[in-house]
């Protein structure tokens, strides 16, 4: 691991795969609403950054693999921290929507 590793964002490509490689793992998108119904990556759940309190009626069980984006990875980041506080175990940050490549389906 180089210096300045701890810059890099991470490869959502890589995260998507990992999520759907991961048995009984959520994909939650921590973006608001709007942003949510604009596009979001097929099979994620919306749990807004401002209501990751209520993350319970998505994964009841701490053991849940979470995997959290955003649209930058800054909310994602934020989020990440906050559930890991919350006492979830399996929590990874995935990065953003706004680097992916990838399909996205609108609501």
């Amino acid at each position: 691991m180089g210096f300045f590793d701890f810059l890099k964002a991470p490869d959502i490509h890589l995260g998507v795969e990992q999520y759907k490689s991961t048995e009984g793992a959520v994909l939650l998108d921590v973006r608001e609403a709007d942003e949510y119904r604009q596009g979001h990556i097929p099979g994620s759940k919306n749990v807004p950054l401002s209501r990751i309190a209520t993350v319970k009626c998505v994964a009841e069980d701490l053991h849940t693999p979470l995997f959290v984006y955003c649209l930058s990875g800054g909310r994602s980041r934020q989020a990440t921290a906050l559930l890991t506080s919350m006492g979830y175990t399996a929590v990874t940050n995935i990065g953003g929507i706004g680097a992916s490549r990838g399909k996205v389906e609108k609501a």
